[in-house]
């Protein structure tokens, strides 16, 4: 029975003292996002746009946290920008918002959980996760800015169109900075790789344009095949590579953000 109350009086204290350092944190950031795929198949960030992460975080300890993050981002690209002349006679272009929602994992290489004086003030750490995305490719035409999915550019046929929802997994590296008690600033890079090769709406080969026109209209014919636009000749034809279907389309986000712990008040001793 003694062995039972002390066993049961060990046991109380670890989760009492586990349950102080399970903190919860809340927080934001905003930076950059850059996309890469087959409008930018050289990874060079050149075409950064806006980028919005909102998180709640659950402190486990001080190395290893759980966070759920909600992520807005704005990537786009031009072929009139690419060093490639096989890209700017294609002559494509997008623009995408995407949405995501994740869960993370992330591992602080110092003490970084904020009730104790011995804690580190600065701590590298690495983060995983996976989680499902939203897009939805549109480009600009005649100044009137077309949803691209629905018009089958690569000759889907209505009711073949892909999917405008991915999952994504998730990999990047930090650093925190521990500001006072409750507030920590941190700065992140997360690169995004999804499961889908039409985030840029270009993935394998030209569809013939009249059969494009014939499912979806002249809209959908003409920016199926945009060479047309600074060339007397296409650049496209049937079965001609349109874009890589060996890959599949990712984004990064670079951001800056801060965050506020929900820490457990401690009673003063006596």
């Amino acid at each position: 029975m003694k062995r039972f109350a002390l066993l049961f009086i060990f046991a109380a204290l670890s989760l009492s003292s586990l349950s102080a350092q399970r903190n919860w944190e809340l927080g934001a950031g905003a930076g950059l996002a850059s996309y890469f795929g087959d409008l930018n198949p050289f990874f060079t960030v050149k075409h950064p746009g806006p980028a919005i992460n909102l998180l709640a975080r659950k402190n486990f300890d001080g190395r290893i946290c759980l966070r759920l993050n909600a992520g807005f981002a704005h990537v786009w690209a031009d072929d009139a920008q690419s060093a490639s002349d096989y890209a700017q006679a294609r002559n494509l272009r997008f623009q995408s918002n995407v949405l995501e929602g994740s869960a993370i994992i992330e591992f602080n290489f110092q003490d970084f959980h904020g009730d104790s004086r011995d804690d580190a003030d600065i701590s590298p750490y690495l983060f995983a996760g996976a989680g499902m995305m939203y897009f939805n490719p549109q480009t600009r035409y005649n100044d009137v800015l077309y949803d691209l999915q629905p018009l089958g550019t690569e000759g889907q046929a209505p009711g073949q169109e892909y999917s405008l929802f991915s999952p994504v997994v998730i990999l990047g590296i930090g650093l925190k900075f521990h500001v006072d008690y409750h507030w920590s600033w941190n700065v992140e890079l997360g690169h995004r790789a999804t499961f889908t090769d039409y985030l840029d709406d270009v993935s394998g080969s030209y569809a013939n344009v009249q059969t494009v026109g014939d499912y979806n209209g002249t809209i959908a014919a003409a920016l199926s095949d945009r060479s047309i636009e600074i060339s007397d000749v296409r650049l496209g034809g049937n079965g001609r590579q349109r874009g890589d279907s060996s890959t599949k389309d990712s984004y990064m986000m670079l951001t800056v953000g801060f965050s506020y712990r929900f820490m457990p008040l401690h009673c003063p001793a006596y």
